[in-house]
């Protein structure tokens, strides 16, 4: 009776394996740039079979050093997050509002952008965007620019070795490579040593940016020293989830208050934090940070949205499924001496966030009287010309 049942299963084994070697053969992944003493040495896949070359030692740098938590006087920001792996949507989100040109270079000029976390797990594309994020931020820096990519909880999870959530195309390209999926990204790659030098939270002019955000609770606990703060998170990143669960340490990665997990802004989360937050509950917390603005990722919503009358912007707009994103503009407006807050679809459509109707009515009345002085001044200059041709 065994044996007529393991001659049932025989066909599908024998199925799955080709299908397998389907998949493998279809395969292309790469590049991965591996350090190895003062060699750099470049492993593509391409239909499947794995190609390796040494390259000139100066290609890429292999030393990357931190960057500062704190900037000002910056005209135009750009953010979004979670993109997980989806870069054609990414692509054609930062082409069609003019981050990007068709080239796929850097158009924005001196403006910032910010990847607010998340470009791993999930999608099938995660090294495609690594690489150009890597190449926008070179590019950048060149016209006076800047582009942040900044650590989520799926990026510690990968190199802590949690990798629950990667894409099977890469559980193949792992094996082909013959190493798994973390030390793709270890501190022998050019990749991997870039992402270790990335901050978890930063400021811009009074905008916080955090890939979940940051309570009360951990601002008491840890302070709100940012160079502090990205210094600690970088500190322990090659230390494995498993071995952290020892320590204090896990709640600074792991914990369900700590910058890459908190959800407890939104209303859907109340519950599970027991915290109901109010508004003067977020105006303690801007306080305490000394910000205006709060702009996170991590929790998945239709489109960018505003909480708590424009104090905190999620950004995460579900590129994940693949399907649809947008971009959150802050315009520094001199004139005014505040923020504007605009929606970027993703068609390059801008929408402004108000705080409310009044100051919106406001706005729109200040420019209506704008426009009657130009127009008496206008009638004025003419009346006067008009009697001096008289004269």
């Amino acid at each position: 009776m065994k044996k007529f049942f393991l001659l049932l299963f025989i066909p599908f084994i024998f199925w799955g394996q080709k299908s397998i070697e389907q998949q493998v053969s279809k395969l292309s992944d790469g590049p991965y740039v591996f350090i190895e003493k003062n060699k750099l040495i470049e492993k593509n896949i391409k239909n499947g079979k794995v190609y390796t070359k040494i390259l000139d030692p100066n290609k890429y740098d292999t030393i990357f050093y931190p960057d500062k938590s704190t900037f000002s006087k910056v005209r135009k920001i750009v953010a979004l997050s979670d993109i997980h792996g989806q870069y054609e949507l990414a692509i054609e989100l930062l082409k069609n509002n003019k981050i990007i040109d068709k080239k796929l270079n850097w158009n924005f000029g001196k403006g910032h952008l910010v990847i607010v976390g998340d470009i791993f797990d999930r999608g099938d594309k995660i090294n495609e965007i690594l690489w150009l994020i890597y190449k926008l931020e070179i590019q950048a820096k060149n016209k006076g620019g800047h582009v942040h990519f900044l650590m989520g909880n799926h990026e510690y999870m990968v190199l802590q070795k949690d990798l629950r959530y990667i894409h099977k195309k890469y559980k193949l390209s792992s094996k082909l490579l013959g190493l798994k999926y973390d030390e793709l990204y270890s501190d022998h790659t050019v990749i991997g040593r870039w992402l270790r030098s990335k901050s978890t939270i930063i400021e811009i002019n009074n905008n916080v940016f955090v890939h979940g955000g940051i309570s009360e609770e951990f601002i008491i606990k840890n302070g709100v020293d940012l160079e502090k703060l990205n210094m600690m998170m970088r500190k322990h990143i090659d230390l494995p989830k498993k071995e952290m669960k020892s320590t204090d340490i896990y709640n600074l990665y792991y914990g369900q208050k700590g910058l890459v997990w908190y959800r407890g802004y939104f209303k859907k989360y109340f519950e599970m934090y027991k915290e109901y937050l109010t508004d003067q509950d977020i105006s303690k917390i801007l306080n305490l940070i000394n910000s205006d603005h709060i702009v996170v990722g991590h929790c998945s919503h239709d489109e960018i949205v505003q909480l708590y009358n424009n104090k905190i912007f999620g950004v995460d707009s579900s590129i994940k499924k693949g399907e649809y994103g947008e971009v959150l503009f802050i315009k520094n407006n001199r004139f005014f001496k505040n923020n504007r807050f605009f929606r970027g679809d993703l068609n390059g459509k801008l929408t402004e966030f108000y705080k409310n109707k009044s100051k919106k009515n406001n706005k729109l009345l200040f420019l209506f009287l704008i426009t009657l002085v130009a127009l008496y001044f206008l009638y004025y200059a003419k009346e006067h010309y008009s009697r001096k041709q008289i004269n």
